[in-house]
């Protein structure tokens, strides 16, 4: 079987305008990019802010107000630089280099973390853990940034959103997986040599990604002068003040933070309940693994349909599930029921696995060029930014209760709805 047929058969895309050669030259982009982006989502599944570092910091001793940094970290430091990286990337001609780079900063990130665990606990471990995760964000920035632009100029539109369905399933399976290694390994009481050696391996993992990716061919087309990516900064205000399309997306995506923010809130309520092994690892990062596994691969079909509908679905599904789960804490004998949070936990990240396939293939398909280079970066600096409004306002909520919180949360899903429906349509349908 050859590279096209197999492409072909993980991504279902109308091909009659393409010649022989071109559905070779896409089958082996779109493959390669497959594998690498599959080899930094397993990794992804370690280097995990929400489920994996927090334990490791429990089992480190690590002072309880460095784990509330994670998040913050993780996810804010991957995307505040991105415009400010915007003429690196715009100047560069082979723009796969950067994402090489970016791997490269990300396994150095992930090395650095399993070395402080292994020889440092307490205060000091959480410090240096910290900072080696911001070198990993700071590298996820850029990978972000330049795997979309390249994405952009090797597969075309009604692909692309599978791609990032069938990396998603492959990380699903590798996090139910790993999930049960865990649970294998290190018992009721995850320990942190079962977790450095886990933050070795993905190390590895991003450097054979690197590797990998090296293979992509890009169109040869000439890159920005230096005069062209000059004032970055004005122009990502004026991108924001000016095109009506795009601030109304970045409106949309910060509404849609609901899927992301929440999840945290039910482990929280798990572990106040008291729900013995659900304050462990394993089930929760297997509950991401069967959201991923099960929705990856539909929802990138859906996306390339019509990403806007599937980001205003994923918002409201949220909302709602959230609205059932409160419902449900009200009833006596539900806060003690042991399947509730697992599963409320499980069909929120089903829900935050459609918004995120949906999202990412939507700014791809809205620009061409290096005007789609520059809407990544803003819109990702933009919600760098606003991630930590919300964050702030949605954890200083959580100190009068996480449902409280949840509750915040589910209303501006609600509202993400509303302004998602009034996006213009950009899918190849």
């Amino acid at each position: 079987m050859s590279l096209t047929d197999v492409y072909q058969r993980l991504v279902r895309a109308d091909r009659d305008d393409q010649s022989r050669d071109e559905q070779r030259e896409v089958a082996a982009n779109g493959t390669r990019q497959i594998l690498a982006q599959a080899l930094q989502a397993t990794g992804d599944q370690v280097v995990n802010a929400k489920t994996v570092l927090p334990w490791l910091f429990a089992s480190l001793g690590v002072p309880g107000g460095l784990t509330g940094l994670l998040v913050p970290i993780r996810e804010s430091g991957s995307m505040l630089p991105q415009a400010a990286l915007t003429p690196w990337v715009e100047r560069t001609r082979r723009r796969r280099y950067l994402w090489v780079l970016g791997a490269a900063g990300q396994a150095l990130g992930a090395a650095g973390m399993a070395l402080a665990a292994a020889a440092l606990d307490g205060l000091p471990a959480g410090i240096v853990i910290l900072a080696a995760l911001a070198v990993f964000a700071l590298s996820r920035a850029l990978t972000s940034l330049a795997g979309k632009d390249v994405l952009g100029r090797t597969v075309p539109k009604g692909e692309r959103g599978q791609i990032n369905g069938v990396t998603t399933v492959l990380s699903g399976a590798v996090a139910i997986t790993l999930g049960l290694g865990i649970r294998l390994l290190g018992g009721t009481d995850v320990n942190a040599t079962v977790l450095v050696w886990l933050l070795a391996v993905a190390a590895a993992f991003w450097a054979l990604a690197g590797l990998v990716y090296l293979g992509v061919r890009e169109p040869d087309e000439e890159p920005a002068t230096p005069e062209e990516t000059a004032g970055w900064a004005g122009r990502a205000v004026a991108l924001l003040r000016d095109d009506r399309t795009f601030r109304r997306f970045v409106t949309a995506r910060t509404l849609l933070l609901v899927s992301a923010l929440s999840p945290p809130f039910v482990v929280a309520l798990a572990a106040a309940a008291g729900g013995g092994g659900l304050s462990g690892l394993g089930p929760f990062v297997i509950a991401q693994g069967v959201a991923s596994l099960i929705g990856g691969k539909w929802f990138g079909r859906l996306a390339d349909r019509s990403s806007r509908d599937l980001m205003t679905w994923g918002a409201g599904a949220a909302s709602l599930l959230i609205g059932a789960f409160l419902l449900l804490l009200r009833i006596p004998s539900m806060p003690s029921a042991w399947w509730l949070y697992p599963l409320t936990y499980l069909l929120l990240a089903l829900t935050h696995t459609a918004v995120r396939v949906a999202r990412k293939t939507y700014v791809v398909d809205m620009a061409e060029g290096d005007e789609r280079t520059e809407y990544v970066a803003v819109a990702n600096t933009a919600m760098g930014v606003l991630l930590l409004v919300a964050g702030a306002v949605s954890g200083g909520l959580a100190l009068l209760g996480a449902e409280i919180a949840l509750v915040f949360l589910g209303l501006l899903g609600l509202l993400g709805v509303v302004v998602s429906r009034r996006l213009p349509e950009v899918s190849r349908r």
